[in-house]
């Protein structure tokens, strides 16, 4: 994985990219990997609010938004890099608390799907492509609840790209994330050129307590 995510890698980048102002970087990072266009994204306040009361176990995650796309779908999106062991359930606690916390929001609107994005630096699973979906069985369950489930989980280690100079839009961002191309996924996309620099300065800042 890029080195500069290594140490407490979703602190980090939530520390990064929940602003306003970088709201664009998730925006196109959510496009490529769950293949949609965004018209709007907007940050949901509400992890932000609470993160000193959660229980260490509860307080992951790089980003919580709330989206809506150029068909006017609306969803919550979570992001998260996850390590350790207990992987499968932290991909299910992560999306209760994401599609839970629609609850808490005090604005007029309704509860939708939620999408999680899972990144691991490990093999989770040698038979799933690099990225899978997670959805509900339609065998066993009433279709009523692939209206709200949807869990992405992409594998660092099992992406591999032949030619970097010609790499999509999502294989720069997964090049990225891996650490690999690093030029060359700059130069592909200014949001990554952008994060790029965030993490630059933010590492130049650190201040080890």
């Amino acid at each position: 994985m890029n080195r500069k995510f290594v140490a407490k890698s979703n602190f980090v980048l939530r520390r990064v990219l929940n602003t306003e102002e970088n709201v664009d970087i998730l925006k196109e990072f959510i496009e490529v990997v769950l293949n949609l266009e965004i018209k709007e994204a907007k940050i949901n306040p509400y992890l932000e609010k609470i993160k000193d009361y959660l229980p260490a176990e509860e307080n992951f995650g790089i980003a919580d938004l709330r989206i809506k796309t150029t068909e006017n779908e609306e969803r919550n999106v979570g992001i998260q890099i996850i390590d350790g062991e207990h992987v499968i359930t932290k991909m299910l606690l992560y999306y209760a608390q994401i599609h839970g916390n629609q609850l808490e929001y005090d604005e007029d609107r309704e509860i939708t799907k939620t999408n999680t994005i899972n990144i691991l630096d490990f093999v989770l699973n040698k038979d799933l492509d690099y990225h899978s979906k997670m959805v509900l069985s339609k065998e066993k369950m009433t279709n009523i609840l692939d209206d709200y489930f949807e869990i992405h989980i992409l594998q660092l280690p099992k992406f591999r790209i032949e030619n970097s100079k010609n790499m999509t839009l999502k294989q720069a961002w997964i090049s990225y994330l891996k650490g690999e191309n690093i030029e060359e996924t700059i130069k592909k996309s200014e949001k990554i050129k952008k994060l790029d620099i965030l993490l630059r300065k933010y590492w130049r800042e650190e201040v080890m307590e």
